[in-house]
């Protein structure tokens, strides 16, 4: 493995920062694992233990939890590249640490809304920054590997603490028992983060003057131009930034509509959980091997085939009625979700330039993590309209659109693959 490195300073590369790499790799399980704790348990206490009814007043939540770590991605990225990553990561940690207690003790539902947005938050900050250092301590080489090894750990983290979740709630019902484990979480993550994760904003100048740049040599911009840059006027960042939207709109109905879907169909409380969990355990699993491929067949053809992929999986949970199908949906729609979410994040590397790359990234994911919004109204009107069922075909649509986008407007990105832009 290739580095980069002045003669007494950092050096860039996965395998010269592997303890680092490897510690931002457990913080990232341990903010995939705040999600998991309730992906199965708020939709099923939404209605067994407040008695709501109403799908789009249910799914509120969801939409809170978007809207909020939307917010956040932006003020990380501009505050991690204003006063360094570390207290951006530690900030994020304290306000994940009353999430599970105020679902543990919610005496109302505005209580968990406002634990999604605390927990909003945590994600925003938290997992922006291990990101944003993941991509300081690599370098371009490896980029792509660096991110499907952050984002296997955050999501085979959610998976597990799901199925772990679900697991308790039926053992021990739904409260307070599966909230535990974000209790223990979140303090774990601040003893780590406070005691042994060091800075990286020093790596940033060193990528600068490597003999590879990224691919944008623009500097001194603004954050209002960066902001147009990701969000429409840059060809390769605006695609991403809509395709990793699609993406968390599918998770972000998948969090809401599932369990409803499949516990309406009579399934036990750990069948749920076992069909939520798949989820996001094969789109861990997969960015195993889709960060590393995108080092080697580029970022483009990942995003595109992902993308229709999702459609695909969507249309498969849409049409099914029972267990066997309803699992083949979600297993493809973790794989379509692991091939398009290292490439997108690996676009953005390749084409900030290191001095304002905290920034592209947070933005990146504003416009990402608002999908988790537009999936929770998407779901909720859809659903109270017309039925559960036709708001995840409605999901199926988008992803289709948003694929065919992609693929006319996206151009190769990747150091050793790039096209011209047109």
């Amino acid at each position: 493995m290739t580095s980069s490195a002045h003669p007494s300073g950092p050096r860039l590369g996965l395998r010269e920062n592997a303890p680092q790499f490897a510690l931002l790799v457990a913080v990232n399980a341990l903010v995939g694992g705040m999600v998991g704790q309730q992906q199965t348990t708020l939709p099923l206490l939404a209605e067994q233990v407040f008695g709501l009814a109403g799908y789009s007043f249910v799914f509120a939540y969801v939409a809170v939890f978007g809207i909020a770590k939307a917010a956040s991605n932006y003020v990380a990225g501009i505050f991690s590249d204003r006063y360094g990553r570390k207290p951006v990561l530690l900030a994020g940690w304290l306000f994940g640490l009353p999430v599970p207690l105020l679902i543990m003790w919610a005496p109302s539902w505005e209580w968990i809304i406002l634990a999604n947005l605390f927990l909003g938050i945590n994600q925003g900050l938290a997992w922006s920054t291990t990101v944003t250092m993941k991509i300081d301590l690599v370098g371009p080489k490896q980029r792509g590997l660096a991110m499907g090894l952050n984002e296997a750990a955050g999501y085979l983290a959610v998976s597990v603490t799901s199925m772990a979740a679900g697991w308790i709630a039926a053992e021990h019902g739904l409260r307070p028992a599966p909230f535990l484990l974000g209790l223990a979480y979140a303090v774990i993550a601040l003893v780590v983060v406070s005691l042994f994760v060091r800075e990286t904003r020093g790596f940033v100048e060193l990528e600068a003057a490597a003999p590879e740049p990224s691919q944008s040599r623009a500097t001194g911009l603004s954050n209002a131009q960066i902001f147009t840059l990701v969000s429409w006027r840059d060809r390769a960042l605006s695609s991403a930034s809509l395709a990793g939207m699609a993406n968390n709109l599918n998770f972000g109905l998948s969090w809401g509509v599932f369990p409803l879907l499949f516990a309406g169909a009579g399934l036990r409380l750990g069948q749920v959980g076992l069909l939520v969990a798949l989820y996001p355990l094969v789109w861990g699993f997969g960015q195993l091997a889709t960060g590393w491929l995108s080092d080697h067949l580029g970022r483009k053809p990942l995003v595109t085939a992902g993308m229709f992929l999702q459609a695909a999986a969507l249309a498969v949970i849409a049409a099914s009625h029972a267990m066997p199908g309803w699992a083949a949906g979600t297993m493809l729609l973790g794989l379509g979700s692991a091939l398009v979410y290292p490439a997108l994040l690996a676009v953005i590397g390749d084409v900030a330039a290191p001095e304002w790359r905290g920034r592209a990234v947070g933005i990146y994911r504003v416009w990402r993590d608002l999908g988790y919004t537009a999936g929770a109204l998407l779901g909720g009107l859809v659903a109270d309209a017309v039925g559960l069922s036709s708001a995840v075909w409605a999901a199926a649509g988008l992803s289709t659109a948003v694929g065919m986008v992609v693929a006319y407007r996206l151009f190769e990105t990747h150091p050793g693959k790039r096209t011209a832009a047109a």
